[in-house]
């Protein structure tokens, strides 16, 4: 069933702000609701903006005035430092769901609820499988941070499900975006001049781009696609390859310093990297996106690798090698590769 009013958390946040504009220009929609804590930047269109905090009770009674029919919960957030420290940040992640869900299972108006969550929940560990599928258990679950509040996020949201299996729950697990005006830890890292790295590790990174993840929830919000779905684009980047194709130069350091430089990044708010954040860069993660496809009817229009290269055209980040040339290089490198594991097996 098509959405008639909607609301939306964390419109202060780009993405959040996108979604909400985009919903509230369409025709068929009749009212938007945006909540955050702090008033957005950006020009919501006709969305209604609610100054609310989705901690406090205050946000049931926003749904029910409104007689909100479908709900986008964007507002979990990544970073400490934009949260305002850890504490609140888990605040808002945990128990501001905790409120959101409350609010909705009362509401009789509510048909269909879309959260946005992480594939950080599946983990960065040696250990890990080639690709992570929906149904892939994590060998050891988060401990600490942003990946740590998805787990519990996603716990509460299939306990919500049973509770009130009459309405459509929709859980998009996004790995990391970038895009023009992204501003997340990944983005900062990469921007650097020159990229601390994990001496000895090169992880696979997986990208999505920015207009991707907005059209995977705008498709989420208008349509019918109940179920868990790994949003990512295809293909991977190795690590060295991001940093080589960013014109960067990178710094290896062994991994027991890993943890004390991102302290130290963190404190200058240079980057605001977590402890789950760090294991990428050691171990990386990649997921499958089939049921993406298959089930939820989206395939991504760019791919991890034409993600990162807009990100950097956007960045305007200034080479300090030619870019075409490391193209080459790259495919050259692939091919030899490829050329010497085909004559090593025959």
């Amino acid at each position: 069933m098509r959405p008639r009013r909607v609301l939306v958390t964390g419109v202060a946040r780009p993405l959040g702000a996108q979604a909400a504009t985009a919903l509230a220009a369409d025709p068929e929609i009749e009212s938007v609701v945006g909540v955050d804590t702090v008033t957005p930047d950006a020009d919501l269109g006709r969305t209604r903006f609610v100054q609310a905090d989705i901690r406090h009770p205050l946000i049931a009674k926003v749904i029910t005035t409104a007689e909100i029919d479908t709900v986008l919960h964007l507002n979990v957030i990544a970073t400490p430092l934009g949260a305002g420290g850890r504490t609140a940040m888990k605040e808002t992640n945990v128990i501001g769901t905790m409120q959101l869900l409350a609010a909705c299972q009362k509401a009789r108006s509510v048909t269909k609820l879309v959260v946005k969550s992480t594939t950080s929940i599946y983990g960065s560990s040696s250990r890990d499988p080639s690709l992570f599928t929906e149904d892939t258990e994590p060998r050891s679950l988060p401990t600490a941070g942003y990946a740590k509040d998805a787990v519990e996020v996603e716990g509460y949201v299939r306990g919500f499900s049973r509770r009130r299996p009459d309405i459509a729950v929709t859980v998009l697990r996004f790995t990391n975006i970038l895009g023009p005006q992204s501003d997340s830890p990944l983005a900062r890292y990469l921007d650097l001049p020159v990229v601390p790295t994990v001496l000895g590790f090169d992880p696979r990174i997986q990208l999505l781009h920015s207009d991707d993840a907005l059209a995977v929830l705008l498709r989420a919000a208008r349509g019918s696609h109940a179920g868990t779905f790994n949003v990512a684009g295809e293909g991977v980047l190795l690590l060295s390859q991001a940093i080589r194709r960013a014109g960067r130069a990178n710094l290896p350091v062994p991994f027991p310093a890993i943890g004390a430089l991102g302290g130290l990044a963190r404190r200058l708010r240079l980057v605001d990297f977590s402890a789950e954040q760090l294991d990428l860069l050691a171990h990386g993660r990649v997921v499958d996106i089939d049921r993406l496809v298959s089930v939820f009817g989206y395939r991504p229009r760019y791919s991890t690798v034409e993600t990162f290269d807009s990100f950097v055209e956007h960045r305007d980040l200034r080479f300090t090698l030619d870019h075409e040339l490391v193209s080459r290089l790259e495919h050259g490198l692939t091919g030899s590769l490829s050329h010497r594991r085909l004559a090593g097996s025959s």
